[in-house]
């Protein structure tokens, strides 16, 4: 399924939504998994980032099992969430409790209105998205003046050797992951292949100041291995 993934942006939406639709009863299992747990650290810090009160109406785009949701609207937070699997959403609307709608839309074109939201957030998405940029667009065009675009991802370290050991660790060990719990090395090899021109940190943080974001910060975690963009309307 991986095989020239993101070679064509014409069906790169469609490819994506199969991968998702495909993994979606595994998806949490694998990620603790690979992650050795950490992405439950990340995604705290993204909530924290994101600073939402209560009432605050919330986004959460390419919500995937809706973890970072319930954990939004834990904070009181009127959550939003939306992705375009079927399957995950299946698998977010079982779990949730609390103040969160889900919606199958694309995060490209989310139909939402304008200027609403206090916060919009995206974990492991923006990277997937057919238009990078146009995915940041519909980010900024939804938020309201001061609130908070939060984005966390795979990053790319700048120690070059962290850097060799983690895309060997994506080029070869996480593969396996798929293989043993899933049966499908491919779905977890496209995590590298993503990267390849995905700009990272450093282009993310770029692209909200061209936006007309302000105080805009890059928080890396694990040495830049993953990390988190905040921009401000």
């Amino acid at each position: 399924m991986a095989e020239g993934y993101f070679a064509d942006d014409e069906t790169r939406a469609e490819r994506v939504q199969a991968l998702f639709d495909t993994i979606a009863s595994r998806y949490d299992r694998i990620n603790n998994l690979q992650s050795f747990w950490l992405h439950h650290r990340w995604k705290r810090r993204l909530v924290e980032l994101a600073q939402v009160q209560s009432g605050h109406h919330t986004l959460d785009l390419c919500c995937g099992t809706g973890d970072i949701a319930r954990a939004l609207a834990h904070q009181g937070a009127k959550v939003t969430a939306l992705d375009f699997s079927v399957e995950m959403l299946k698998v977010a609307r079982a779990n949730t409790a609390g103040q969160v709608e889900y919606l199958q839309r694309d995060a490209l074109e989310t139909g939402l209105p304008s200027d609403h939201f206090h916060a919009v957030t995206i974990a492991y998405g923006l990277r997937n998205l057919a238009d990078f940029e146009g995915g940041l667009r519909e980010m900024y065009r939804v938020i309201r003046p001061g609130g908070r675009l939060c984005i966390l991802d795979f990053g790319k370290p700048s120690n070059a050797l962290v850097r060799f050991w983690y895309q060997g660790y994506l080029k070869w060990i996480v593969p396996v992951f798929g293989r043993l719990l899933c049966n499908d090395a491919p779905a977890y090899a496209y995590i590298h292949q993503s990267l390849q021109d995905y700009p990272a940190q450093k282009g993310t943080a770029a692209a909200l100041s061209q936006l007309g974001c302000r105080e805009v910060e890059t928080h890396n975690l694990m040495l830049g291995c993953m990390a988190i963009a905040v921009g401000i309307k």
